[in-house]
Formats: structure tokens, sequence, C-alpha cells
């Protein structure tokens, strides 16, 4: 069976509204049809200002869930498995400006004419993508530990997932299967993994092929893209991150407007978990003075 936070609902319906997370709830995914697609996406409801969070390749939405907790009477988090991931349907294209149209038509579904835009990684790059191409959506951009410079030396851009099983006997199993390819810590993969359905065995949500051509995708120079919105922006970087190098964050805050650059000390890349507390101060506070 799958983990009570993927248990979708409102399947194929708008009209749930959710009224806002309870402590000690487990924040249900529902399912939204977004031109004739299913998009899986946890939210936190209630009346505040809206923020988009957007995972990372081989992600989850469920990731920022100790986010919409933090978050929580203030602002209204919207958190969807995006294209290809979780429990969202698989898609042919998975270009960043097709991550990006997804977004912004995931918001015209929930019936959200704008809001603030946080990314992660992958999701940083479609959060300032979708800045870019319909800035009257975004009213402020959030990339947390996203390089413009997808391409070595700055950072690996593609992690090579072919190996990796497509089903395991058991979810330790499947750890160690990935572990076994040079994956020091599986665990943030993992938030992917499930039983299959026939119950023999467990795999991943996400396809791995997919996932290799998503990451091939947004390997270059993101330079453009970073440079063509104006909105106010915060870039918060990871202190041990691999993704974004010190100078280049610089570079990107010095050559794009309005943009706010903070570091997160302690944290690698998944600074979200490395740090809850610290990142949910971080994005909420930027929100508070920037919003308010």
């Amino acid at each position: 069976m799958p983990a009570p936070s993927d248990r979708p609902s409102g399947a194929g319906s708008r009209t749930e509204a959710a009224t806002g997370v309870e402590a000690g709830t487990v924040l249900p995914y529902r399912i939204v049809t977004v031109a004739g697609r299913r998009v899986a996406c946890l939210d936190s409801g209630g009346s505040g200002p809206v923020l988009l969070a957007l995972h990372g390749h081989f992600g989850r939405g469920r990731i920022f869930e100790p986010l919409c907790r933090a978050l929580a009477g203030r602002y209204r988090v919207i958190a969807p498995d995006q294209r290809a991931h979780g429990l969202s349907d698989p898609a042919e294209d998975l270009s960043p400006e097709a991550y990006a149209d997804e977004a912004a038509a995931l918001l015209d579904a929930l019936g959200i004419p704008h809001a603030a835009v946080l990314g992660h990684s992958m999701g940083g790059a479609v959060a300032f993508v979708l800045a870019a191409r319909a800035p009257e959506r975004v009213d402020a951009l959030l990339v947390a530990d996203m390089t413009v410079l997808n391409q070595e030396p700055e950072t690996v851009p593609v992690l090579d997932c072919s190996g990796w099983p497509r089903r395991a006997p058991g979810l330790a199993a499947l750890r160690s299967a990935v572990e076994a390819l040079g994956i020091p810590d599986a665990g943030y993969f993992l938030e992917s993994a499930h039983e299959c359905e026939d119950g023999r065995g467990w795999g991943f949500r996400f396809d791995t092929d997919a996932m290799l051509r998503s990451q091939r995708a947004f390997e270059g120079d993101l330079s453009a893209h970073w440079r063509a919105s104006r909105q106010p922006a915060l870039l918060l970087r990871a202190e041990h991150s691999f993704i974004l190098t010190a100078e280049t964050a610089r570079r990107m805050a010095a050559e794009r407007p309005g943009t706010e650059l903070e570091e997160l000390p302690g944290c690698g890349h998944w600074l979200y978990a490395d740090d809850p507390e610290g990142f949910a101060e971080a994005i909420g506070s930027y929100l508070d003075r920037t919003l308010n």
C-alpha cells in the first residue's frame, strides 16, 4: 500500500477546497486535471498568499511538507509532483519550457491568477523559466540551490540512473541496489519509492529513462532565462552545495536586478532537509517583507 501522504484526494475535481494545515495531520495529495493530464499536488490550504513550490529531479512535492507546516496560517503552499514525477502523469516533453507551462496551467486549474514561486534544484530552473515566460503570474521568485551554469565544471548535470533497478524485493533492497551503483545515500530518491501494485517488490515512481531525458534537457547555460525576468528574487545557496558555486551565486545576484543572495550555513544541496527550520525561516521572512 502507498504511504498515507500518497493518498490522492479530489481526483479529477477542483471542487474540494483545503482548509489549512493542522498540527499532527498528514497532508494528502489531491489530483488536479491540467490540460487533460493528472497532476498530483500537496495543497496546505488557507486564505493567505500562494507559494507554488517546485521540487527537483527525482523528487516529490511532499519534500515541502515541513515548509507547509512552518508557513501555515501565513501562506498557502501548493507543491505538485512535477510532470513525469511521483503520482503525476508521465510526459514526452521534458523541456524546461514544458515544465514551466504546466506549472502555470496548474495555477489556472486551481483558479489562482498569480503566486510567489519557489524552486529547488531543477525546480529552481523551472521557476525562473516560468518567471520569464509568464511574468504576470509570478509575484516573487525564490531559487534554492540551482545554478545557471548547469554544465561541467560547475557541476555534474546528469546523474546516470540507467542501471538503477526498476524493482527490488523490498525497500531496503532497493536502497542497497542504488547505493551499490555509487550513490552514497539513497534517502532522497527513496522519497519516490513505493510498493508495487501487485505486491511483488518495490520500485520508483519515476521512469529512469525519462529522468535521463529530463536532466539532459536542462543541461547547459541557463543564464538567459535567469536574466529575462525582473520580479524580486531570493537566491538561496547551500554552504556545501555541489550544484551552485559561491562564485556563480554572486554572479547570478549581480547580473539580475532585485536579487538577494543568502547562504544557509552547514547545509548541503538538500538544504530544506538539512536545516528545515532555517530553510523555512529564510523563505518565510523573504515572503513577509516582499509580499506584505
